[in-house]
Parts: structure tokens; C-alpha cells; sequence
């Protein structure tokens, strides 16, 4: 018999832990080569991790809500004969992995530079995850450096910052309640009546027949990373008008050859992507990144899609190298990630490195949009329902009503680096392409 140690995986750049969320497997448990053995949550996604061998889980080495660094051992596995990972002595058992030591530093090292990083004027360490809760609960660095943690050498975990925004939470409460109260007291007038104050906030209250609901965790993510995109860029949209009724008639007339060819439903939005990579191609200075008062010009066209999970919420998995796909490969891509983000099936790698987003607002019948920018990038278009309007044809004969198949593009992009100039030429070269669409175009 042999022990396999399953430890925790690299789960993209920027990602240097875990949050364990469910055991799927208990102890004593079979477990099969890929079968999923635990689930965990980063700040970026959930995700699962599964088995690298067959057999039996004999060791869990931590608990649910416990944080877990990338590479540490999670879980052991008794298996039959030699497997790579096993323990040949106690002493080498004790020896940390030099390589992933070295991973995780790197991992570590990364999330420094490009997760909002928390310095720490007294040389502590903090985790990513409790930099971004406290980027996004409002703590200071001097009121992380006072925090005492609980965790090995002193180190703040979750558990300890949670706590501490949950008790200054309370706090801040009585404070405010007693300055409202004061407040109120100072505007009213000398018949008793109270003068609306300008800044004032409503309480919202909820009544006895109020349904009160827990935001999900996605939920309270993608809230905060709203806002956030919100504050930070200055955003801006310009609109166009494509007329798309050659792609429209051109796909109605391939789409079923393509399904007995492929296996895949051809939709619109593997020709729009395409479309849009090329016009990135034309446009490089909308595929960029800010960062303080320097502008990072990507090398890849990776264009974010955003998807709708079972829950309702949002996800933007990622379509790597974009530009160098053909109708063919896109389609592969874009169903392969729709389909995996319906089912949850979506891994931690195949949501990052986007570098310029795309989402549907003509799914739920809204002819166009103002979209909130992805950060770290620039700019996301929506892509509005397809109408069948009246329109003016020009011809050499002379000009005629007719029927077209018509949808509005709405770019959104960040106002400090990407002037109005810009911004309408990128989406103006969108519509070209999709317009110039050859119905004789062969897959």
C-alpha cells in the first residue's frame, strides 16, 4: 500500500489560496482517478479538485471554511502499489517541496503586483484573500497592523479579519445611530417639523411580510467588483447601428451542414467574437490595462463572454488568442465555455487573462446597454437583440424601403486612456466587418 498526498493546485496567476467550502468524500471513502474529492472557493471562482489516483481516502488535513496555500497537502489517499508523491521516510516527509515552495512564492510574489496589494509598514505577511476583504470592507493598513492574528506566527486569517469588521461593524452602528439622532434633533425647526437633510441616508426597514434573502457569495463579488469598476474608471459609451442581415440569412443556410459536420450549434456569437478579435486587431490600444499612470499593451486577444450561471449571476470566462481562431475553432470554444459555465464545470484558469469583454444583452430582449467595464481592461461591448426593422437601401438605381435584420453595438470604455475618437472607431470597425459578411463565406 501506498500514501498519495493531494494537495492543493495552482489555480491561475494572482491565486495564492483556498477557502475549503464541502468534502465531497468522507474518510474511508473510494475514490476513482478524477473523481471531484473536495470543493473550494478563491475570490475568483469555486471550483473542484479532484483525484490524481485510485483510492482510498484515509486523511482530510483540514476542515471546512479553512484556508489552504497552493501546493499544501489537503487530503491522503491510500493506494495500491507505487504512486509519485508518497513519502519514502519521516525525515523526507518533513522537508517542504523546493518546487513548490518556489510556486507558491511566485504565486505570492504575482498577487503582490496585481491584486490591489495591502503593504505592510510592520514587514507582515497578509494572504490575497485578506487584502481583498479588506480592500473591500474599508480597513486601513495601520488597522491591519494592529489586528492580532490567530493564524501560525501571528498571521491575520479570514476568520480574524471577519471578526473584526463584524465587531466594528456593531460599533460603527451606535455611533451612527446617535449621530442621526443628533442630527435630526439639530434640523428641526421651531414648529417641530423636520427639514429634509441633503446628504441624509434612509434606513431601509424591513417589515414583517418583507422577504429578507442572504446575497450569494457571487453575488456579493460581482456587487463589489461593480462598484469598484465604477469608482475606479471613468466610463463612457458610444452606440452604433449594424446591419446584419447577411450574417442572419448566411448562418440560416449553413447552420444545419455545420451541425452534421461538427456536432455544434453555430449561434451568432462565435461570428460576432470574430469580428470583434479583428477589430482589436485594428485597434490594439483597446486591448490595454491600466495601472497607476502606465498603460500595459496586451500581446493576446483574449476576449472575455459573459455567461449566465444557474444561479442568475454572471461569469466571464475566457477565449484565449481569440484572433488566431477560425469560425470553427470559436464555435468549439465559445459553446465548450457557455456549457461549462451552465453546469458550474468551469475551472479557475478558464476565467483569467481576459483582456477586452463581450456580453449579450439581446439574450433577454434589451436592444442595447451601458456595460460596466471588466477591470483591470478598458472597454466591453454589448451586443443588442437583432430586429427586423424597415431601413433605407441605397442602390445604383436609386433609393428603396426594405426589410433588414438590424442590432444596436454599445461600447463602454474607460474615458481616461481611450478617447471618444477612438472609442467610435473601434466600434465603427466592428460594424464594418459585420457588415461586409460574404454569404458565399465556406466553413
Amino acid at each position: 500500500m501506498a500514501r498519495f498526498e493531494l494537495k492543493l493546485p495552482k489555480m491561475g496567476e494572482s491565486v495564492a489560496e483556498a477557502t475549503i467550502t464541502s468534502w465531497l468524500k468522507d474518510v474511508g471513502d473510494t475514490i476513482e482517478l478524477d473523481e471531484a474529492v473536495v470543493e473550494i472557493a478563491t475570490d475568483k471562482v469555486d471550483s473542484e479538485v479532484p483525484s490524481e489516483v485510485d483510492g482510498v481516502l484515509v486523511e482530510k488535513r483540514f476542515s471546512v471554511d479553512d484556508v489552504v496555500q497552493v501546493g499544501q497537502v489537503i487530503a491522503v489517499i491510500e493506494t495500491e502499489g507505487d504512486v509519485d508523491g508518497e513519502e519514502e521516510t519521516k525525515e523526507e516527509e518533513s522537508k517542504p517541496n523546493e518546487e513548490v515552495v518556489a510556486q507558491v512564492e511566485q504565486v505570492i510574489t504575482v498577487a503582490k503586483e496585481t491584486v490591489a496589494p495591502v503593504s505592510s509598514g510592520v514587514g507582515r505577511f497578509y494572504s490575497p484573500l485578506v487584502k481583498n476583504i479588506a480592500k473591500q470592507e474599508g480597513v486601513s493598513q495601520a488597522e491591519l497592523d494592529k489586528l492580532t492574528g490567530s493564524g501560525k506566527d501571528g498571521r491575520v486569517t479570514k476568520n480574524d479579519i471577519l471578526a473584526y469588521i463584524e465587531n466594528k461593524g456593531a460599533a460603527k452602528g451606535e455611533v451612527s445611530a446617535q449621530k442621526e439622532t443628533k442630527e435630526v434633533q439639530a434640523v428641526s425647526d421651531n414648529k417641530g417639523d423636520l427639514i429634509p437633510q441633503k446628504n441624509a441616508v434612509t434606513p431601509v426597514v424591513a417589515s414583517g411580510e418583507d422577504e429578507v434573502v442572504e446575497m450569494t457569495r457571487m453575488g456579493k463579488i460581482i456587487a463589489h467588483h461593480m462598484v469598484e469598476s465604477v469608482q475606479t474608471s471613468a466610463h463612457v459609451q458610444s452606440f452604433i447601428e449594424a446591419d446584419v442581415t447577411n450574417i442572419w440569412n448566411w448562418r440560416k443556410k449553413v447552420k444545419d451542414g455545420f451541425m452534421k459536420r461538427e456536432g455544434e450549434n453555430l449561434t451568432f456569437t462565435p461570428i460576432f467574437m470574430e469580428a470583434i478579435a479583428k477589430a482589436l486587431r485594428d485597434y490594439p490600444m483597446m486591448n490595454i490595462s491600466v495601472q497607476g499612470d502606465t498603460i500595459i499593451k496586451k500581446k493576446n486577444i483574449n476576449l472575455g463572454m459573459a455567461a449566465a450561471l444557474p444561479d442568475g449571476n454572471l461569469i466571464v470566462p475566457v477565449i484565449k488568442n481569440a484572433d488566431q481562431l477560425n469560425l470553427v475553432g470559436m464555435t468549439k470554444q465559445v459553446n465548450d465555455l457557455a456549457n461549462r459555465a451552465r453546469i458550474n464545470q468551469l475551472k479557475p484558469d478558464d476565467i483569467q487573462g481576459g483582456t477586452y469583454t463581450v456580453t449579450n444583452v439581446g439574450t433577454f430582449g434589451s436592444i442595447m446597454g451601458t456595460p460596466i467595464i471588466n477591470q483591470p481592461q478598458v472597454g466591453i461591448l454589448a451586443l443588442g437583440a437583432i430586429r427586423k426593422v424597415p431601413a433605407v437601401i441605397e442602390t445604383p438605381e436609386g433609393d428603396f424601403i426594405g426589410i433588414r435584420y438590424k442590432m444596436f453595438l454599445s461600447h463602454s470604455y474607460d474615458h481616461r486612456v481611450v478617447n471618444g475618437a477612438l472609442g467610435g472607431q473601434f466600434v465603427k470597425a466592428v460594424k464594418d466587418y459585420l457588415e461586409a459578411w460574404d454569404v458565399k463565406r465556406e466553413i
